[in-house]
């Protein structure tokens, strides 16, 4: 069991024949069941070849119909990386996952319009992509700091996903599913609605969740955690607070207004009984001594 993706998901790559695509595919195709998984690339000016055993299609749209893939992960440059997220959402795919970095923020206000009443889910832009350990990753995380487990991963840092990750694992503790978010302003699963699923997921014990500074995404899941959640939560928060208006560390991590410093959040998440640590170092610890004293 597993949340969004697990070793029977088909998945295509937008933007695979580029250097950046062709050498996360080959990576992800050599992580577990990847062979598998991995059945498809999409580049309009390269149908009908091959890379690594994997056809080229023309479209999204082609690729579905010859494969059976319902998820795409895109490395397109960003100047194009916003319409191959509509493409993917016009086909009626299940899940996108967006790695690129640097889309301008109007294209993604586009693309989320275009997006309403679509049932299509988005992971990023600018996010490491998501991994459910030994069975597939889909994405930019190293894999062989992963072990399979109970414990759930959501996290809006690159870095610091590795960093729970690689703590959790040198404490004996696996991960059911971890996923990266992203940091950008105008993305899409939030830390909301990846906890929804990592609360409904029979093969999830307990989750770190990782913030950043900037927004309320953090203060909103934490209240619903507070209401809803059954499983124990660790939460850290990423970031100096910048004065107001100053931007740290990702494009979404830009305090507002004297509002959305790490500290606030922190006040919030451990009002709403999450089990904070101000010490990224501590993440893994604190999951630990929680398990057990459970």
């Amino acid at each position: 069991m597993s949340i969004l993706i697990d070793k029977n998901t088909r998945v295509m790559t937008q933007g695979m024949t580029g250097k950046v695509g062709q050498f996360h595919t080959v990576n992800c195709k050599a992580y577990a069941n990847g062979t598998n998984c991995f059945v498809a690339g999409v580049n309009p000016k390269k149908a009908g070849e091959m890379f690594e055993g994997i056809p080229v299609y023309a479209s999204v749209r082609d690729a579905k119909a010859a494969t059976g893939a319902t998820v795409s992960v895109i490395y397109v440059p960003p100047s194009g990386a916003a319409a191959a997220i509509d493409e993917a959402v016009e086909a009626d795919l299940d899940l996108v996952i967006c790695i690129t970095e640097g889309i301008p923020v109007h294209d993604m206000l586009r693309t989320r319009y275009k997006m309403q009443g679509k049932r299509t889910l988005l992971i990023g832009p600018n996010c490491p992509g998501l991994i459910t350990p030994d069975e597939i990753k889909i994405g930019i995380m190293p894999g062989h700091i992963h072990r399979k487990g109970r414990i759930g991963v959501v996290s809006r840092s690159g870095t610091l996903t590795y960093e729970a990750v690689g703590q959790l694992t040198a404490l004996g503790l696996g991960q059911s599913s971890c996923v990266g978010i992203g940091g950008d302003p105008i993305n899409g699963l939030k830390h909301l609605d990846v906890m929804r699923l990592f609360n409904d997921d029979p093969a999830t014990d307990a989750v770190i969740m990782v913030g950043e500074i900037g927004g309320s995404d953090e203060e909103e899941c934490a209240s619903w955690i507070k209401d809803n959640m059954r499983k124990p939560v660790v939460g850290f928060i990423a970031g100096i607070t910048a004065p107001p208006g100053k931007r740290m560390g990702h494009a979404g991590a830009i305090i507002s207004g004297g509002q959305g410093g790490a500290e606030d959040k922190l006040a919030v998440m451990e009002e709403c009984g999450i089990h904070i640590t101000r010490n990224p170092a501590e993440m893994g610890r604190v999951m630990q001594k929680i398990l057990k004293g459970s």
